[in-house]
């Protein structure tokens, strides 16, 4: 399996914007619908934007990640993004990235996350 590394969290003020890599290593990215997770303190870990393997076809988990925050595919970098802006107390988290969940299965390995702090 692929190795990830994400990076680009941080303590922030509401309102700020924060951006989000996910560098990938040992499988291509472009071989996968790819997407961004987050784990809240006591909470599971939910999907918060999924990006197919050309691009072509965006989700978001909710109204409010949908107008604030943006997924970025960089196949030639084997990179993810996630742009956040606006962010607000309840995006605090710990940040992941994987490949969609198919076959009963992700296609890399887990990485550190990247912890995002936002203070009111």
């Amino acid at each position: 399996q692929g190795q990830l590394d994400e990076s680009g969290g941080g303590l922030v003020q509401a309102g700020s914007s924060l951006r989000l890599s996910c560098a990938a290593s040992g499988r291509n990215i472009s071989d996968y619908n790819m997407a961004w997770y987050r784990q809240a303190p006591g909470k599971e870990r939910e999907i918060v934007a999924s990006i197919s393997w050309s691009g072509a076809n965006i989700n978001y988990a909710t109204y409010s990640v949908k107008h604030r925050f943006t997924i970025i595919r960089d196949n030639a970098k084997n990179t993810l993004y996630l742009q956040m802006n606006s962010l607000e107390p309840e995006d605090a988290a710990m940040y992941y990235c994987n490949s969609g969940y198919r076959n009963g299965t992700y296609y890399f390995n887990w990485g550190p996350g990247t912890q995002v702090t936002v203070s009111s």
